[in-house]
């Protein structure tokens, strides 16, 4: 079996459990084992905390890192830790700002190395695991879902860090969509911002919830069934987001969210329940169009439920 150090970053654990263990279940089908990062923090966030203070969010980073190190592994993750840890490495390439990191860590008992890769659990699915691995395990193909696939910012750019497909024209996503038997819709602005980004959600929650109006509207008119997401805090902002909106009479139909080994799982069989789909804001309810036998007992009624029951 495979190991991976499992990097959960902030929103998964905190908001969105569903997803952790949706990922956990997933990996373990393609016996890729993901290993606990004890004593792992924020990663920190790659936009705002590293435009303020640079030198922290080295080394914070750096620490993160050499928790994988000791555990001996490559990290994954499901979040724009990815973004932050990758570009950490690539930045402590530099011996100078190296030296200066490991000055800082090893008073606390650490050393940084450099010698964990990160990966994006997406990058697991296309690449390690493959699409035809995956559609050998499906046992409910997902025909007749049309998905809308959000890439995002941090998975995608600065191209000359991540190194996996192209920033501009990207499809790593939609293949693995259709691999499910489901169908990518093609929509506008597809590769936009979902709002979240830059600390423009905390900065200015107007302006964010701005961006994320314009990418449901345009998901809608192209008529999908669910948004996919590869990132915890696009996850967020369009679950949380699109309720928001709708606080503010600017939306009406919230679209489900769904990342993306939440979307595996449940072609490979496991219930809605057990991958956290039933703890969104939005209510799954592409999982009845989909007439799947899934295990579909709802968790009990609460006030969110309530919330959204028109959704």
């Amino acid at each position: 079996m495979k190991k991976f150090a499992f990097f959960l970053g902030c929103i998964t654990p905190l908001r969105y459990p569903g997803i952790e263990i949706a990922t956990r279940q997933v990996m373990k089908q393609f016996d890729i084992g993901l290993l606990d990062m004890d004593g792992a923090s924020c990663c920190p966030a790659p936009g705002v905390f590293g435009s303020f203070d640079l030198w922290n969010w080295l080394l914070i980073g750096a620490r993160n890192l050499s928790i994988a190190e000791k555990l001996d592994a490559d990290i994954t993750l499901v979040c724009n830790g990815y973004a932050t840890l990758q570009e950490v490495n690539h930045l402590l390439e530099d011996e100078e700002k190296r030296d200066r990191v490991n000055d800082v860590l090893g008073k606390i008992g650490r050393r940084y190395s450099g010698s964990t890769k990160v990966r994006h659990c997406v990058e697991l699915l296309a690449e390690d695991i493959g699409l035809e691995k995956i559609k050998s395990k499906i046992t409910n193909p997902l025909k007749g879902l049309k998905v809308g696939v959000h890439y995002g910012c941090h998975y995608l750019k600065p191209s000359k860090v991540r190194l996996h497909e192209s920033p501009e024209a990207p499809d790593h996503l939609d293949k693995i969509v259709e691999s499910l038997g489901a169908e990518s819709v093609p929509y506008r602005e597809k590769l936009m911002c979902c709002g979240a980004g830059g600390g423009v959600r905390a900065g200015n929650i107007d302006e964010a919830l701005d961006f994320t109006l314009e990418k449901v509207q345009n998901m809608k008119d192209a008529g999908v069934d669910c948004i996919l997401t590869p990132c915890a805090f696009c996850h967020y902002q369009f679950d949380t987001g699109q309720i928001e909106l709708k606080k503010k009479e600017k939306w009406n139909t919230p679209i489900p969210v769904i990342f993306v080994t939440q979307l595996v799982g449940l072609a490979l069989g496991m219930s809605p329940k057990s991958l956290g789909l039933y703890e969104h804001h939005i209510s799954p309810k592409y999982i009845d169009k989909l007439g799947l036998k899934l295990g579909k007992t709802k968790k009990s009624s609460s006030p969110t439920d309530e919330a959204v029951a028109s959704c």
